[in-house]
């Protein structure tokens, strides 16, 4: 592949490696070389401007490549170039979007100028019918067009830089666990291919991008209720030594205070002997798993987007506590139970789950019946199953005792949370507790988080 850049051979293989994953650069060269025949070396070069740590024009490039320099030149000269690649820098996913949004951005600016300057349009039609000697004439009518719009290119790649960024910490939200900071570590999990496939996902399907924003907000949620229910953990009856600054007793921060007690408590916190709160709020291991029974019937379309944000939110705890997460999806019937051993989703599950809306009616028998088969088939006890609906059914008397008995036995209990809907007597017939919220962006929704 040509270039006006200092690449190497180890460069411009990066490049046809990533372009063969990305479904999107694909699509740029297949709608683009109609109109700019040198497209894929340009996407080859705005890839290496963004990736490499020193990209340089070079200072002689052959004559049909002069376009390209002149394009290099300007995205390499813009305001805020430096500062994107900041981001991208070294940094395989970041570039490759950077590159796609670049690319679309160049492209349709390109597409804009010849439909408003027939000369650019017949220089390029004929140098893609094999005409070298246009393109000194096709140069410069470039240059033309970048001095006198060049400006509403500029305001373009900004714009795609910022979007640029914003898929990135959109695919972090889908992917992140409820741990803090844990998204950049969890997207580094994901192959590659699976991280561009989903980013594509994200830059087109806008219910996607809504559920990652869900998500991150819930997640958000999420990390705050667990953070407090382990503080509420901790036993205060019991006393024990160690080095956790949260669990230190009040007598160990006065002595932090007073400059006679100071040293003596820096020279035990440094041995492992201040006195601290002994704690039984760890998270037991073996527990069963988190099933998330999710009313997909016709009055909870408007609810779907934030639905799905819920549901990557409650698989997040299960991923931090070890758990596995079952989502069953219902209406007038339910789906398979969708298993995610220790809450870990593919991406092509998430994609699928972004894409999937049953409508319909309203059935709880059939989803609490796989509920129960997911917690009988788990070898652990202590199952948490979280069930929303804005809706109502009726149970038999015999089922009712049935799911009752099994979950004295099985030792799982149930949150039920009623959206906008007060009608709440068939729901105490099976569960634990019942929340009423008007919506799952209600504070009251959030006690499922507390699992």
């Amino acid at each position: 592949m040509k270039s006006v850049l200092n690449t190497d051979a180890f460069d411009r293989l990066r490049f046809e490696r990533l372009f063969e994953m990305s479904e999107n650069m694909q699509k740029i060269e297949w709608n683009g070389r109609n109109t700019f025949p040198s497209i894929h070396p340009l996407m080859g070069d705005i890839w290496a401007s963004l990736f490499k740590m020193k990209p340089e024009i070079l200072a002689e490039v052959p004559d049909d490549l002069q376009m390209n320099k002149q394009l290099m030149e300007r995205i390499m000269t813009d305001k805020g170039f430096e500062e994107f690649r900041e981001y991208t820098r070294l940094d395989d996913l970041t570039s490759a979007l950077g590159t796609i949004k670049y690319s679309e951005t160049v492209l349709k600016w390109i597409e804009d100028q010849v439909r408003q300057n027939q000369a650019l349009e017949n220089v390029l039609q004929q140098m893609m019918q094999g005409s070298n000697q246009h393109d000194q004439q096709a140069s410069q009518a470039l240059a033309n067009a970048l001095e006198q719009y060049g400006q509403s290119l500029t305001e373009a790649l900004q714009s795609a830089a910022e979007e640029t960024i914003q898929a990135k910490e959109n695919l972090k939200s889908l992917l992140s666990g409820v741990k803090a900071g844990s998204g950049e570590a969890e997207l580094k999990k994901v192959p590659l291919r699976d991280q561009l496939k989903l980013a594509e996902h994200l830059s087109h399907d806008w219910k996607l991008k809504g559920i990652a924003e869900w998500a991150g907000r819930m997640k958000l949620i999420a990390q705050k209720k667990q953070q407090s229910k382990h503080r509420e953990s901790i036993d205060r009856s019991g006393v024990t030594i160690g080095k956790q600054v949260e669990k230190l007793l009040p007598s160990e921060f006065a002595a932090i205070a007073s400059p006679q007690m100071r040293l003596d408590f820096l020279r035990r916190f440094a041995e492992g002997r201040t006195l601290q709160y002994d704690s039984k709020g760890k998270e037991q291991l073996g527990k069963g798993p988190i099933v998330l029974c999710l009313d997909q019937s016709g009055s909870m379309t408007n609810q779907d987007t934030i639905a799905k944000g819920f549901a990557l939110a409650l698989m997040s705890i299960a991923r931090r506590q070890s758990r596995d997460f079952a989502l069953i999806l219902f209406s007038d019937r339910a789906r398979e139970p969708l298993v995610f051993r220790h809450g870990k989703i593919t991406v092509d599950d998430m994609i699928r789950l972004a894409t999937t809306f049953l409508d319909g009616g309203t059935n709880f028998v059939s989803p609490l019946r796989k509920a129960l088969n997911v917690i009988q088939s788990s070898r652990f006890r202590k199952a948490d199953v979280v069930f929303v609906t804005d809706g109502e059914d009726r149970l038999t008397e015999d089922f009712a005792k049935h799911w009752n008995e099994l979950k004295e036995s099985k030792d799982f209990r149930v949150l039920s949370l009623l959206i906008g809907t007060e009608y709440d007597e068939t729901v105490k017939l099976f569960s634990d507790r019942v929340v009423k919220a008007s919506s799952l962006s209600d504070e009251a929704a959030y006690a499922a988080f507390e699992i």
